[in-house]
């Protein structure tokens, strides 16, 4: 082999070593470059780069940002839902709902009426709880079925009978429409009013003029023992009086005992017109009777007064058998003959505290002399008028001692129709004297004949005139 050749061989060796290194540096330097590229952490250069990793960190907030605005979106679709009302269907609509409201709560008081208590808040009696449980233990336990509204009557009767006053009483609803009937002037029955003596009996205390039982001879005192057969012992004059109302029967037999002697006689129902004054003149003198002092009695006095002659220069008032009525009445009948700012009496209250009650007008006419007759029924409105024309007129009194009830009595209607009437206070005299339990001692005294067909109370008070 030449000397060419053996360098050409060499100069290839040469080469191909050179080579082998550059492959094993580039592979060394690619490996390099791998294990950087996982190992570095990416450069920031520019403020782009940094902003765009910043959007990437913000990505929950961006978020949160989305869903607000999907609840707004939400709630003004809601808004644009929304039905706008007027003032006038707004109102409708309030008062709808209260009268819902208010019947579905009575609807629940009312089924269970019978299981609520007296709340402390509303009162602060404690003893109304125990009325109220004693009420309950009734209803719930008692052996037999009670009518709950008779239970209800008998704890107000005896919450009255308690104060034991007897003009401070229960009136049930059927003797309530009767009282009413007959203080407006009217009423269904045989003209007589009743009650009971100390004994219970029952027995009339007064009977009204042309009435069924005037015509038939029944008189003031008589003792009611029977109707129609019927024993009255041990009934009031309540059941007496609604008997009669409400039968279907129209004339009743009635027992009666006077002077201690039995008798009957047969006695009409039918309407009453009470004319609680009549009046005519006696030998030149003015006769007035009242009968009782009711809404319309005043204006009838006055009436029966304004027709007399100008002659007529004296009055007789009788108020025999009169057992009073509406205080009011009593009082405008006084302040028909006594003065203007004269006391027509005084009332006093459980303090002691004393108002003066005055007549606001003139008297409708002058008379030289004012006679009063009474006796022992003349009591409450009729002593009223007495003591005043007494005490202010200078009036005589002629009779026997009136009955004494020197109290006013208030009323209240119950829801039921019943009524209870209570002593308020007491009344006094225009000179502050009480007759309470006493009654008027008369000017003149003179008892009744029973066994004369005379009036001889009358026939005094003529006497006195002349």
């Amino acid at each position: 082999m030449g000397e060419k050749e053996e360098k050409e061989i060499k100069d290839k060796k040469v080469k191909k070593q050179t080579s082998d290194k550059k492959t094993v540096k580039k592979d060394v330097t690619k490996k390099a470059e791998v294990k950087k590229t996982k190992t570095e952490k990416p450069k920031v250069d520019d403020k782009k780069d940094k902003d765009e990793i910043k959007e990437v960190r913000e990505v929950k907030p961006i978020k949160v940002e989305r869903k607000q605005d999907k609840e707004e979106v939400k709630e003004k679709t809601k808004e644009k839902k929304q039905t706008n009302f007027s003032t006038v269907e707004v109102i409708v609509i309030i008062i709808i709902t209260g009268l819902i409201v208010s019947v579905c709560s009575a609807l629940i008081v009312y089924n269970n009426y019978d299981k609520f208590k007296i709340n402390s808040t509303l009162t602060t009696k404690d003893e109304l709880n125990e009325f109220i449980e004693s009420y309950d233990h009734i209803l719930n336990s008692y052996v037999k079925d009670v009518d709950k509204n008779k239970l209800i009557e008998a704890a107000i009767k005896g919450m009255y009978n308690y104060l034991n006053d007897e003009y401070s009483i229960y009136i049930d609803e059927g003797t309530n429409e009767t009282l009413q009937e007959r203080l407006k002037g009217k009423y269904e029955g045989v003209g007589i009013e009743i009650t009971n003596n100390e004994k219970g009996e029952i027995y009339i205390t007064r009977i009204f003029a042309n009435s069924p039982a005037e015509k038939a001879g029944l008189k003031v005192n008589d003792i009611i023992t029977e109707l129609d057969g019927e024993s009255l012992e041990g009934k009031n004059q309540t059941y007496l009086s609604n008997k009669i109302k409400t039968s279907d029967k129209e004339k009743f037999t009635v027992t009666y005992i006077r002077d201690g002697k039995e008798g009957k006689v047969e006695v009409e129902r039918k309407e009453i017109v009470i004319d609680s004054v009549t009046s005519k003149v006696i030998d030149g003198n003015a006769y007035v009777k009242v009968e009782t002092f009711s809404a319309t009695t005043a204006t009838l006095i006055e009436e029966k007064i304004l027709a007399l002659d100008e002659n007529v220069k004296n009055i007789i008032i009788d108020l025999r058998d009169n057992t009073g009525g509406y205080l009011s009445a009593g009082y405008n009948t006084a302040c028909l003959f006594t003065g203007k700012d004269k006391v027509v009496y005084q009332l006093k209250d459980k303090n002691g505290k004393i108002k003066k009650e005055t007549c606001d007008t003139k008297p409708i006419r002058e008379f030289e002399k004012v006679i009063v007759l009474v006796n022992n029924t003349t009591a409450s409105a009729s002593e009223i008028v007495t003591a005043c024309l007494k005490e202010n007129n200078n009036a005589t009194v002629v009779g026997v001692t009136t009955f004494g009830k020197g109290t006013v009595q208030d009323t209240e209607q119950l829801k039921s129709g019943a009524m209870v009437k209570y002593t308020s206070s007491y009344w006094l005299t225009p000179k502050g004297n009480s007759i309470n339990e006493v009654g008027i001692e008369p000017d003149v005294v003179i008892p009744p004949d029973r066994n004369s067909e005379e009036d001889v109370q009358l026939n005094k008070a003529l006497e006195l005139l002349k």
